[in-house]
């Protein structure tokens, strides 16, 4: 038994990740995985401090006719005890299972980023119709121009609301890596890592594109105010919804991509547990689940009742950056508390 399987079952059996062993190593988790990988060898400073964290001599390590069965002979060395993970124990992800899920990522990143597209573009036609038919520009009355748009809304909705109905049966299998800590198998750390980096210059390219999209999707509403002026006829009230109706084609590719990039770049988190997805958060976002989901409801149900009674789909839009920022306020708010018990 080699020294990089040694280390490999050692931590499992206490129940350690790879991050929480670099830790107690001070040394990188990179430092870890190539150690269990075989493709470097801890120097002796590193094996002195291994013994020590595991409870085990020295030469248990360094001899490889000494295997775990070993450590039972009375009078030798046995792992140190550790205390339970306060989410439960380590779930085993193996290789096929990580791939599959990057996978099950790549195709949930197109449908959700797609769904949340054409939610945000659903009332633009509703939009545009209304304002065109007030000024005259079309031969709708008002009633036609909006049930027209209402039909394509509901029809933009339904289309997006299966997207992620789909993608989330497609998804359910996998819910365990967002709730329990995770253990992934020889060479899958690896193999994830590698993946990451080869999508890490995609994923910075999208993120910022997504982003400039977004700012700069209120110059429409700004230069038509500049040039145009507000004069309070119908054909101004046109002017004025066209730039709305930019606005929301601009914020809606933008987000396209932020979505689509973050959906793939958390599938390599969660198998990393890293970023939102360490053990910690884990944690935080199981006693934050309930709260999430009565929040967001909440929010669903004002955005559209507000959207539907008012009719002022070009305004109703802006709850949800109201929202978002109100919910990591929550969210602080809610730590803070639980810090203090």
């Amino acid at each position: 038994m080699i020294l990089a399987d040694k280390i490999i079952e050692l931590r499992k059996k206490n129940g350690w990740s790879q991050e929480e062993l670099a830790e107690m190593l001070d040394v990188s988790r990179q430092s870890i995985s190539k150690w269990e990988g075989a493709q470097s060898v801890p120097d002796m400073n590193r094996i002195l401090r291994l013994s020590e964290v595991f409870g085990v001599s020295t030469d248990f390590l360094l001899k490889d006719e000494l295997t775990l069965a070993d450590l039972a002979v009375p009078g030798d060395y046995t792992a140190v005890p550790v205390s339970a993970d306060p989410i439960g124990p380590a779930r085993t992800v193996t290789m096929e299972e990580a791939v599959s899920f990057m996978d099950n990522r790549l195709m949930a990143a197109a449908r959700i980023s797609i769904g949340v597209l054409m939610c945000i573009l659903s009332p633009v036609l509703l939009i545009l119709l209304g304002s065109a038919s007030d000024a005259g520009l079309i031969g709708l009355n008002e009633n036609q121009a909006a049930g027209l748009g209402l039909v394509v809304l509901i029809l933009l909705i339904g289309g997006a609301v299966a997207l992620f109905v789909t993608s989330g049966l497609r998804s359910k299998r996998y819910e365990y890596l967002d709730r329990e800590p995770i253990e992934t198998l020889y060479g899958v750390d690896g193999v994830v890592r590698e993946r990451r980096e080869r999508f890490r210059g995609t994923f910075t390219r999208q993120l910022v594109a997504g982003i400039v999209l977004c700012v700069l999707s209120a110059l429409p509403l700004f230069i038509t105010l500049m040039i145009f002026g507000d004069d309070g006829t119908p054909f101004s009230d046109f002017r004025y919804c066209i730039s709305i109706a930019i606005t929301l084609v601009l914020v809606a590719i933008g987000v396209f991509f932020i979505v689509r990039s973050c959906v793939v770049w958390g599938g390599f988190q969660r198998l990393l547990e890293t970023g939102e997805y360490t053990r910690e958060q884990k944690l935080e976002n199981k006693r934050n689940q309930y709260i999430d989901a009565i929040y967001w409801c909440s929010v669903t149900a004002i955005y559209l009742a507000w959207s539907f009674i008012t009719f002022n789909w070009q305004h109703t839009w802006i709850i949800w950056p109201i929202a978002g920022v109100a919910y990591g306020v929550l969210i602080a708010v809610l730590r803070a508390v639980r810090s203090r018990g």
